[in-house]
Formats: structure tokens, sequence, C-alpha cells
């Protein structure tokens, strides 16, 4: 038996090993490595500049600018333009207090504004939170005569202010849940403004269909957007009512936070898990009814979001309505769940700004789940959501150097521009005029198009990057001809090859009987959903738990698929993960 944790790790591990497999050059490394001992200089002694200096004397004393500064450069351009700073350990050497007292610490704030206002930085320090405690000189005296002196601790966000909408900073955050959790309500309050007036008012804007009007169940994937400027605050928000586009919010914003809202009842289930494979996002929004609990399709929401092993946060919501005992049942049982050995995550629940810097902190390491409590109608808790989405730190492995793919997630056709298609771009990079191969079709060959326009977040660009949702509006195909599922590929002088069959290792997560070979099951890798056929396994028969090497066929229309995918297949209540080891061509 493997469990869940385990295997999705493996498969993680196995994603990004293949990256790194397909991004390796040997020349290169041979140049880093020679470049790397050189840089040592060991026949050189240490020279005073190249000393290590303690980061809480760079914070105080006045001659080591250079330092803090050239310190703070490395973190921007490890971290990709923003760092969460903790002014309570050193982020050097996590283990280290800087034990700053209340004076230190508003020099330190004010050394570090000053710094980042230069133009090598050009940055904005906003204060996330401050606090003081008092502490022991000496931890050796009897405590009846020791010294105590008051510290001062914190946290602050270091925002470069200056971005392109090309180089903006983007976060997607899936939303799902039960039906009826309040997840197109949250997310209407939180992108649009104001409050709910607890019959779902917030939610209406959210809609794409008149049924989802009516009904009030998301049964389509839904996008939305909130953006964040340099000081942390949300843009195009004013008198509490968004009265800004897209447009207007990604010009003035320096991070993005993209929604994608899913269906929550069980009868759209693929669309749901078409959303979470194929939008690739960073994170997932479980919604939980304070007055319902973990019911349903939150669990089975839960079980794909740990298979796919992306960091889970919940809100807990309708808290203004649930009796008291409700909710202290429900929050139980969240804990239960999640402390489980399907889980083993340790629940956070966020009372404080403290709290909150702490989960976005260590979220990525996947030991927490951080648990919001709030509510849509009162408004009690949304500041706490607003400010952990504004930290959410950029964990996602998308390499530039590799050439360049883009999975196809949606087709329009739009008057006087043409044929659009929209996705992510999984690697490499794009420009407008670009030449590239759109395909496989239903009989795996590829067509020669070419990039007209390119789109971000309905603000035209010049250039999309790996990880970025874009649109490309190409020429000479006509919309009928392209479908979910396709890949966008550059032209070079080898035509790309689909294939039909390839060798997956799986783990069988729940069944109820055996599953033996000439079993059919709805098969997701990347934006694809497929049904599939196991013509071969290295076992007579596989049942829940079990973990195997199989072979798969797609039944319909070649697909384009490489070694490393992840991939999730469906059947009824069957469920099973795993990732591509094997393609086989001409079959």
């Amino acid at each position: 038996m493997t469990s869940l944790n385990d295997f999705a790790e493996y498969v993680e591990s196995r994603a990004n090993s293949e990256l790194k497999a397909r991004a390796r050059n040997v020349s290169q490394l041979i140049e880093s490595e020679l470049d790397a001992l050189e840089s040592l200089s060991l026949d050189k002694p240490r020279s005073e500049e190249q000393k290590v200096v303690p980061f809480r004397e760079c914070l105080l004393a006045a001659d080591k600018a250079d330092h803090l500064q050239s310190t703070l450069q490395a973190l921007l351009q490890e971290n990709g333009s923003e760092y969460l700073l903790s002014l309570t350990n050193d982020p050097i050497n996590p283990e280290t207090r800087l034990n700053l007292t209340p004076e230190e610490y508003d020099s330190a704030v004010a050394r570090l504004k000053s710094i980042c206002d230069e133009p090598e930085l050009d940055c904005e320090v906003t204060e996330i939170f401050a606090s003081a405690s008092s502490r022991e000189n000496d931890p050796s005296k009897p405590s009846r005569t020791a010294d105590k002196q008051c510290t001062k601790y914190g946290a602050v966000l270091v925002r470069q202010k200056m971005n392109t909408v090309s180089d903006l900073a983007e976060i997607r955050v899936a939303v799902v849940g039960n039906v009826d959790a309040g997840k197109s309500t949250l997310l209407g309050v939180l992108t649009k403004g104001g409050l709910d007036d607890g019959r779902g008012s917030a939610r209406v804007n959210l809609f794409r269909h008149k049924h989802e009007v009516e009904s009030g169940r998301t049964s389509s994937v839904g996008m939305e957007v909130i953006g964040f400027d340099e000081r942390g605050r949300v843009v195009g928000i004013s008198d509490g009512m968004r009265r800004a586009s897209w447009k207007d919010i990604v010009a003035e914003s320096r991070k993005l936070i993209s929604f994608i809202d899913l269906a929550g009842h069980e009868k759209y289930l693929k669309t749901t898990i078409f959303g979470l494979m194929g939008g690739s996002p960073d994170f997932v929004m479980l919604m939980v009814g304070a007055n319902a609990g973990m019911i349903g399709m939150a669990k089975e929401h839960l079980g794909v979001s740990l298979a796919l092993n992306v960091p889970v946060f919940i809100c807990v919501t309708k808290i203004d309505m649930c009796p008291q005992n409700v909710l202290q049942a429900t929050v139980a049982q969240l804990g239960k769940i999640l402390r489980s050995s399907a889980c083993r995550k340790m629940p956070l629940f966020i009372n404080s700004f403290e709290d909150v810097v702490e989960a976005a902190t260590s979220i990525t390491t996947q030991r927490i789940c951080p648990i919001f409590q709030v509510s849509n109608v009162t408004g009690e808790g949304l500041d706490y959501v607003r400010t952990f989405l504004n930290l959410l730190p950029h964990h996602s492995e998308f390499n530039e150097s590799l050439p360049f793919e883009f999975e196809i997630n949606d087709t329009f056709s739009v008057p006087f521009v043409g044929t659009v298609v929209s996705g992510i771009v999984t690697s490499g990079t794009a420009r407008v005029g670009d030449s590239v191969y759109i395909g496989p079709d239903s009989v795996g060959q590829f067509a020669v198009t070419s990039i007209r326009s390119i789109e971000r977040k309905r603000t035209g660009v010049e250039v999309a990057r790996a990880g970025q949702s874009v649109s490309f509006a190409i020429k000479k195909i006509r919309r009928r001809d392209v479908r979910k599922g396709m890949v966008i590929l550059p032209k070079t002088e080898q035509i790309p090859r689909s294939i039909r069959e390839f060798v997956a290792e799986v783990l069988i997560l729940q069944n109820a009987t055996t599953i033996k070979v000439r079993y059919q099951a709805m098969l997701h890798v990347g934006a694809i959903a497929q049904t599939c056929c196991i013509l071969d396994i290295d076992r007579p028969y596989i049942r829940t738990g079990d973990r195997a090497t199989v072979r798969f066929r797609f039944m319909n229309r070649p697909e384009y698929i490489h070694v490393g995918q992840k991939l999730l297949f469906r059947e009824g209540r069957t469920r099973g993960l795993g990732v591509v080891k094997e393609i086989i061509y001409g079959i």
C-alpha cells in the first residue's frame, strides 16, 4: 500500500526532474561549474567586502548600507520582484533571532524604507504586522530576579514598484468546495467589493450563463482577478465597490491573483477536474460551509488537490448564520480530517495578521493548511484573506529556456479578429508574429499558423512567458478546427508527433472492485480530457492502494503529451493518479 501523499510527492518530483532534464545542456553545465570554481577564489584570502555581515548589523549600522542593499537585491531576484521580510528571525540564518528593541525595530524599518527608495531597488516597504514581547536578558537567573527587556518583532513586504504587463507576477488560485458552500459569493465579495445581502447578490456578476443565475449554481469554469499595488492595497475598488475593468486593474497592479471558479455539484465533476488539471493552479482555496461541514464533493475536491500536490487553504463561510456549537463541530471535523493519515497536514487557524504571515511563508512546505473563518455578510475575516492573498509566494516551476509550448484550455471566435485560443504557457516564450504549429487534429496532424496578437488579462502584450495565462489570436485557422487539449508549438524543421499509446506509473486512489486489461476510464492530462483504455498491466489486476505500471491507449483521437506529465483518470467512483513514463510512437 502506498500513501497518497508519498505518491503525489513522487509524481511531482518526476515531473520536475523531467523538466530539468529537458533544460540541461552539457556545455552550459560545464561553463557554470567553471565559473563557480573561479568565483570561489580558493587561493585568495577573503577580503573585507566579501566577509559575511550579520543581517542585524546591516539593519542597524549606518556604514553597512551597501551590504543591506545587496542582500535585498539578492532576495528580490531569488523570489521574483517581492519578498516578505521577517524582522523576527534573520532571513539568511532563520535559526538566529534578531531580538530588536522597539527603538531598533523602528530604526530598522526606517532604514529599509530609505534603502528601498534608492533607484537601484525602487521598492515599496509595507509593514504587515508589528508586536512587542518581553524576554529575559539572562535565562540562568531566577525568574524573580531576571532582568526583563522588551523586544519588538514583525514582518514587512518589500515589493518592486515598476513592472510591465509582460512581467507582472500572477498567481492562480482554484476555488473548489461542495455545492452551496459560498464559492462564487466569496469571490464576488473579494473581487467586486462590497458585501453580500445574505441572498447571493454578490455572486450574480460572476455567472456566465442564464441557467447559473436562475439556479445560483456554477456549471462552468469562471475566471476573476484581484490586483494589488506595490503597497498591498486592492486595485480598482473605490467606495467599497470595484469600478475598474480588467485592463485598468492590470495596468495599476504589481501582483495579480487569478481565481478559477469551479463547480461544486457532482454532475459537473468533469468540469472541475478539467479546471484543476488544465488551469495549472498554484494554490487551491477549499470552501466549507460552517453550517454543513466537510460533506459531499468537498472531500472529493480535497482528495484531488492532495493528489495533484497543490497547496490547499480552507475558508469556512457563513459563520454569521451558524450556531456556535455547529461551528465548533465543523472546526473539529476539519482538524480531524487534516490530521488524518490521508492528509497529514497541521491545521493553522488564522486569528491575527501574525498568523497570516506564518501561513503565507509556510504553505508551500505542504505541512500546514491555513483555515480562515469568514462571513460574506458582515465582512468578518475578509481582511485576513485579502492580506494572505497579497502575500502568497510564487512557487510554480516553469522554464523559459525550454522550447515554447502552449496548452489550449478554451476557444473563441471574435468579430474582426478571428479565432482566439486561451490557455497556459507551460514552457518557453512566444512573440507576436511567430510561426507555430497547432494540433493535433482528429488524425494526429499539425497545421502551420502564426500568432496575430497576444493578450494577457484583456491587455495587449508583445511577448508571452512560461507560467502565464494568455490568449492568442491565430491566423487562417477556423474555430471549428481547434479544440481544448490541443497544443501550440514553435515551427521547426521537425514536425511534432502525436501519440495514441503511452506507459504510466499509477496509484489507484479509490475503486470498488478490481481493474484489469480493457478497463476504460476518462483520462485527464493537462488540458486533455479523453476516454482511454488499459492495454496492459504489470500484474493480473490492481485494486485500491495498488501502485502499478500501466499501458494506456486514447480511444477517440491522438494527443500530444510528453514524459513527466501528471495524469488523473476517473470512472464512476474510481480515481487514479499517475505520471507518464514512456511515449509510444507509430501505433
